[in-house]
């Protein structure tokens, strides 16, 4: 019997509808997979049921995929793709295994010998990067910045100072009731040239994405508060 394959199916980054950024051939796999692991078993069903109202429910089988997943859970999602059936990762949004739970499952899945397949979909990080103007040839993604502000500061200006030496661009995020306080450490405690874009709401009707200097930033800041954003250093 032939193995299933462990795809990982991207979601939207938070719109309600989905075929501006999820392609046609992947919504017609995840139509016809039976088998998830899912971040979140409520978002994960209304997202299939959106692209498909009738879509089976019931008769599928949810996994679930996140930060306190027991590893030994892991080898129970696989077991699907021994039987010939594929099993799909779903992740709260955006790409799987990208600043969100999957990696652990892949790695497990390419030990134990499993065909893997990223789907194509929206990935705020690289929305970011591309909508910058920064360099996109040497680039660092630090996920979630220190909780601690001294600390928090004390990364932001290793980010700047390698931007200015050296060219390289550095992405970087918070949780969004923490936005305001990132934007207010930029633009408090690093040097008024230097370039920062701040990219929000990313594929939504609010999305906005500029580039402006620190000194520029400060007349024209605006809220961020609750509002989904991946922020860059860069030259």
């Amino acid at each position: 019997m032939a193995k299933g394959k462990l795809y990982l199916l991207p979601t939207t980054l938070g719109s309600e509808g989905y075929k501006h950024v999820i392609p046609e051939e992947v919504s017609e796999l995840a139509k016809a997979t039976r088998f998830f692991a899912v971040e979140d078993i409520k978002s994960a069903r209304r997202y299939l049921r959106k692209m498909d109202r009738s879509f089976p429910i019931d008769e599928s089988t949810f996994f679930i995929l996140n930060k306190k997943t027991d590893p030994a859970e892991l080898y129970k999602m696989l077991k699907p793709l021994s039987n010939g059936d594929n099993v799909a990762i779903i992740s709260e949004a955006g790409c799987p295994g990208i600043a969100d739970p999957g990696a652990e499952l892949v790695a497990l899945a390419h030990e134990k010998g499993h065909f893997i397949s990223p789907l194509t979909g929206p990935s705020s990080i690289l929305l970011a990067l591309m909508g910058s103007g920064f360099n996109g040839q040497n680039f660092s993604f630090h996920g979630y910045l220190p909780k601690v502000r001294k600390e928090r500061i004390k990364a932001l200006k290793d980010f700047e100072g390698d931007a200015r030496r050296n060219g390289n661009t550095h992405l970087f995020m918070d949780t969004p009731f923490r936005n305001m306080n990132v934007l207010e450490d930029l633009l408090n405690d690093l040097m008024d040239d230097t370039k920062v874009c701040i990219a929000c709401d990313l594929t939504l009707p609010t999305e906005r994405i500029q580039t402006m200097t620190v000194k520029d930033w400060r007349d024209n800041a605006f809220d961020l508060h609750k509002r989904p954003t991946i922020f860059a250093i860069g030259r």
